[in-house]
């Protein structure tokens, strides 16, 4: 069969549908991305350029990249790269796929952050660095310092921050707390491993390819996020927010976690999908 645009379109949307049990828009929507990448044009050139037809060198191209797309590896780690918050991330298999889900994180932080004055933001676990430099880039006037224990990862980051050429990011190698010592923050935000060890999922889908460090935290999903609310308070100065994503399940145990603690306002915030996916509260 002549391997037009059209074609690639039409069968191998098809094919990853059935391979992947993806819906038919998304599928297609995958396989147009992987043109994309092999053809370096926009979707709209794809769109209006159906009877295309790729050459040999093109269509090596393609197959590879679909058939790691078929064995279930994420396209995020296909192409190198993940749109978030409005901004293009190189991603790595040494870091997680920023989620939309993960936006409200970002929504909330910079709600908190004044229109004027010195601010200093510590996002926790930063991975590709799409939490701290979404938020360095929206305020170019804050500071902003990412920590995450992986050097794979950091490398991530920092080329993140190179490519989106932000001025006011610090990344830092450290276990969560461990490298700031004496180091007192205004807001302090996290996107923290929170599924439990034994959980089907991480055996299923996307989350098979992904770093299980960044994913798992002990029998119940909260061993990470006890001990972030546990140190927040000594990193944040009074009046202070502590802001993080957790499981879909996890809202009330996250609440109870803050209280316990002595945090005051103590919320979740539900995202667009009505599920409480991020929680918090005010150091006092």
């Amino acid at each position: 069969m002549i391997a037009s645009i059209q074609n690639v379109l039409r069968n191998n949307g098809k094919h990853l549908e059935s391979a992947l049990s993806l819906d038919s828009g998304t599928a297609r929507i995958e396989v147009q991305c992987l043109l994309q990448a092999v053809l370096q044009v926009n979707r709209a050139w794809l769109l209006t350029h159906h009877e295309q037809i790729l050459d040999a060198e093109q269509q090596a191209r393609y197959a590879a990249l679909f058939e790691r797309r078929l064995r279930g590896e994420p396209l995020a780690y296909i192409l190198g790269e993940r749109e978030f918050f409005g901004l293009n991330f190189k991603i790595t298999p040494a870091t997680l796929i920023p989620r939309p889900d993960t936006e409200l994180l970002v929504e909330l932080a910079l709600q908190r952050i004044p229109q004027r004055g010195a601010f200093r933001v510590l996002d926790l676990g930063t991975g590709s660095g799409a939490i701290a430099l979404s938020i360095a880039h929206a305020r170019p006037d804050i500071e902003v310092t990412a920590v995450d224990a992986s050097p794979e990862a950091l490398e991530v980051a920092q080329e993140n921050t190179r490519r989106l050429n932000i001025g006011n990011a610090r990344l830092l190698r450290s276990d969560w707390f461990s490298a700031l010592a004496g180091e007192r923050f205004d807001l302090i935000v996290s996107n923290p491993p929170y599924i439990a060890d034994g959980d089907a999922h991480l055996a299923q889908g996307d989350l098979r390819f992904e770093p299980r460090g960044a994913l798992a935290s002990g029998a119940d999903g909260l061993g990470d996020i006890r001990r972030i609310v546990a140190g927040a308070k000594g990193h944040l100065h009074a009046g202070g927010w502590l802001l993080f994503e957790h499981g879909y399940d996890q809202a009330g145990r996250a609440r109870e976690l803050l209280g316990a603690a002595g945090y005051a306002g103590v919320f979740s915030a539900r995202d667009l999908a009505g599920i409480e996916r991020v929680s918090g509260g005010l150091a006092c």
